[in-house]
């Protein structure tokens, strides 16, 4: 069995809907790793979230063309965990589930602390933005 097809299982049995490039190290080396993961951008088994970042795939009701299996509002607070960073929702959030605010968010905004985070998390123009506690 190659490693496409290695990636392609491991990937099938596993809940998570997102994935780090060092989870299939195992597989074989960085390149071969990296072209396999490549193929299976190419074949709509996988999208690329960001470096190193991908999410399991399904193809658009609409176009057809491989798109996340779930939004990127439940998909990037997920990648965030698997870096060992903590998420909580923004502030415009917190105001508008108190009821302080009739202001629904818009866009992807989560609080990571006092932590600074330089990862670009992104798919199709939506991009996920930081904010700092």
């Amino acid at each position: 069995m190659n490693i496409i097809d290695r990636i392609k299982r491991s990937v099938a049995n596993r809940d998570a809907g997102v994935f780090l490039r060092g989870e299939f190290e195992r597989f074989g080396s960085p390149a071969q790793v990296g072209r396999a993961l490549a193929q299976l951008t190419i074949e709509g088994g996988l999208v690329r979230l960001g470096v190193g970042i991908y999410a399991k795939a399904k193809p658009s009701v609409l176009t057809g063309k491989p798109i996340p299996a779930r939004p990127l509002e439940v998909l990037a607070p997920e990648v965030l965990k698997k870096l060992g960073i903590p998420v909580m929702p923004s502030r415009l959030t917190r105001d508008y589930n108190a009821g302080r605010s009739t202001q629904l968010p818009s866009g992807i905004v989560l609080n990571t602390g006092k932590r600074r985070i330089a990862r670009k998390l992104s798919f199709n123009g939506k991009a996920v933005q930081y904010e700092h506690a």
